[in-house]
């Protein structure tokens, strides 16, 4: 049976049980932007972070509790490095929906995936390939159009740089998973990172100057749906990436900005045309990024189909 044929591609293309819970988590994902641009309505992002991390971490730990007790130095010190990548990805994201619609808040975020090639290159001299380079300028001229006129002369708006500091911070947090993975039990170091997220949001309300916002039946509503969510991603990433590959779930993750867009529209976000075609191109560069990487796999599951067939 040739590799090419197309039994053997609808089945590389087939979506997996574990592919659809990553698409439906990715749904859930983009939908959170508009419901923490809502939040900040009644808290300041810092306090809000470290609420929705102290619900996340407690869900986790709830369900973990019989596996803490191992915890190693270690897992104590990769669950910290991860968790100040987290709590500076999700602080200034918190920030920046101050000023800015959660629809272009997501495709701002989205340059995480064309970062982390970017970041191996100038932190651990890993040069990245032709196609990750090609998304990477993808990504630029996304931003700048995304940012409206004023991006062209890369006079971005607090929110933007915000928002864009925060995707370099969660491309750092992917490159520290990567770094530990495989070393650390993963229910434990998620316990951790979440714990250190909530403890580091809650101490930068001191030096930011935030006042403690008042109780409010919406902001805890929030904090524990967001914490839940929050729990339930971390979760549900775990599970399904044992089986999915990297390239294919970036892949998947690539249509949160999408999913939010389409959220916030609904809610009644309109972004210009210009910046339309801005997000075309991020969402362009995401996927870009991956295309290398996704070829070699194709070429091993069909591989792997072939030598199946003629056994």
């Amino acid at each position: 049976m040739s590799a090419h044929s197309p039994r053997n591609s609808s089945r590389f293309f087939r979506f997996s049980t574990a592919e659809c819970v990553l698409v439906l988590i990715t749904m859930v994902w983009g939908g959170t932007f508009l419901l923490v641009q809502h939040a900040m309505t009644v808290s300041g992002p810092m306090f809000f972070v470290g609420l929705r991390f102290a619900a996340a971490a407690s869900i986790v730990a709830l369900f973990s509790w019989k596996h803490l007790r191992a915890l190693t130095l270690f897992e104590l010190k990769a669950g910290a490095f991860i968790g100040v990548a987290i709590m500076l990805g999700y602080g200034l994201q918190t920030v920046g929906l101050q000023s800015i619609p959660s629809s272009q808040s997501a495709f701002i975020t989205a340059l995480y995936v064309p970062f982390v090639p970017l970041l191996q290159w100038l932190v651990l001299g890993r040069r990245p390939g032709l196609m990750p380079s090609i998304g990477i300028m993808l990504a630029f001229s996304g931003l700048m159009l995304l940012s409206g006129p004023s991006g062209a002369a890369l006079n971005f708006s607090a929110g933007e740089i915000a928002t864009l500091i925060s995707a370099i911070a969660i491309a750092a947090e992917i490159i520290l998973i990567s770094t530990y993975a495989g070393q650390v039990d993963v229910r434990r170091v998620t316990v951790v990172q979440l714990a250190v997220t909530s403890l580091l949001a809650f101490l930068m309300v001191v030096p930011t100057g935030e006042a403690i916002a008042d109780f409010s039946w919406l902001l805890l509503a929030s904090a524990l749906g967001l914490g839940a969510a929050s729990a339930a991603i971390q979760v549900a990433m775990n599970w399904a990436q044992k089986s999915v590959s990297p390239t294919r779930a970036t892949l998947i993750y690539a249509g949160e900005p999408v999913w939010a867009g389409i959220v916030g529209r609904i809610a009644g976000e309109r972004l210009p045309a210009i910046a339309l075609l801005g997000a075309g191109l991020i969402v362009a560069a995401v996927i870009v990024s991956e295309l290398k990487t996704k070829g070699k796999d194709a070429e091993e599951v069909l591989e792997n189909l072939e030598q199946e067939t003629e056994r």
